[in-house]
């Protein structure tokens, strides 16, 4: 077996008890090739991020980074700007050879919430060692809205793999050949590459900037919120913006991306050399996303980007990161967007769930 494991083989890593949890799963937790992770009932506030190092457990670490603490049981504000550690409900006794990678869920990192899985013995965020065995740790820090909270919340997931899966640029070539990845010409150099739409079909409207000062977000409350409360709208004539220094944006792939139901997906950086922003890499790209098996004709990836020191122009065409493809090692029994409820199918340029279309 090699290859990232589908949602069968994870309900079997649950019942062989390589996967706990402290409360019963839920209906949806399980997705085609990951694995939601709930929030559990305390979040500590701590005075700077960190990751627990070789021998050391994250509750050592808390007793030296910890403020306060703050009960989830009935609700809780996390503060923009602050920074927290919450215990999951998920625990993890992996067998030798299975290791995994967690990352923030869609609508989590299109809200700017900052959300890192850590263990004990870490000594990087989202990556979980081989045969690891022990607790799990979300970090959160929210950085253009406050949320409120609840135990139960999924803010990310964890992905798990047995050898080797990332796909060669040569594969993700002859992929390409018998399944088109992204409509038009693929640019392929160390994953699949995608670029910035700033010159829309119709009107002008091309992204949007989150508001400096704004209310509460309920993350339990769906398609509820505002948008204009949250965000300002970013318009373009001239196929170009300038980005500003430590603002947060939502913009969309020029590229309708595929991912076929063998293969599963990752967003990752393209360049650090590339300019003076970064594509905050949210998500995970599950199998069938965008794919006509699964009620697709290509979507487009959505951007979180923020920009660094100095202003950036950022222009149309423009490539801002890459999707690395890798093998599954079996078929998923459930597809994105056939068989589950599916936020984001066929998506072009749009906000979290939360918010009002």
């Amino acid at each position: 077996m090699t290859g990232v494991l589908a949602s069968q083989q994870i309900a079997k890593l649950i019942d062989d008890g390589a996967i706990s949890a402290a409360t019963p799963y839920v209906e949806g937790q399980i997705q085609p090739a990951s694995l939601d992770l709930r929030l559990g009932t305390v979040a500590y506030r701590v005075r700077a991020s960190f990751l627990a190092g070789e021998g050391r457990s994250v509750a050592d670490r808390l007793t030296e980074f910890e403020m306060h603490r703050v009960d989830l049981t009935n609700g809780a504000v996390l503060e923009k700007g602050c920074v927290y550690v919450v215990p999951l409900m998920e625990s993890l006794a992996l067998p030798a050879g299975i290791q995994a990678v967690a990352n923030a869920k869609s609508s989590t990192g299109r809200l700017d919430l900052l959300t890192r899985t850590i263990t004990d013995g870490g000594v990087e965020f989202d990556r979980i060692a081989l045969g690891y065995q022990g607790p799990l740790y979300a970090e959160i820090c929210p950085r253009s809205f406050s949320v409120l909270v609840r135990p139960g919340m999924r803010l990310n997931q964890i992905r798990f793999r047995s050898g080797h899966a990332v796909l060669d640029d040569a594969e993700l070539q002859a992929l390409h050949a018998e399944t088109p990845l992204v409509n038009g010409e693929p640019v392929i150099d160390d994953g699949l590459g995608f670029s910035v739409d700033l010159a829309p079909q119709n009107g002008t409207l091309v992204g949007y900037r989150a508001k400096p000062h704004t209310g509460v977000i309920d993350l339990d409350l769906l398609n509820h919120y505002d948008p204009r409360e949250f965000w300002e709208e970013v318009h373009s004539d001239n196929q170009q913006i300038i980005l500003d220094p430590g603002a947060f944006y939502i913009l969309v792939s020029r590229e309708a991306v595929t991912i076929p139901p063998m293969q599963a997906a990752e967003m990752a950086p393209y360049l650090a050399m590339v300019g003076e922003f970064r594509v905050h890499y949210a998500g995970f790209f599950d199998p069938g996303f965008g794919h006509e098996s699964a009620g697709g004709t290509g979507s487009r990836g959505v951007l979180e980007v923020r920009c660094h020191e100095a202003p950036f122009v950022l222009e149309h065409g423009q490539i801002v990161g890459r999707l690395v493809y890798e093998q599954m090692a079996e078929l998923p029994e459930q597809l994105y967007g056939r068989d589950i409820k599916s936020n984001y199918q066929g998506q072009g340029l749009k906000l979290s769930k939360h918010f009002r279309a």
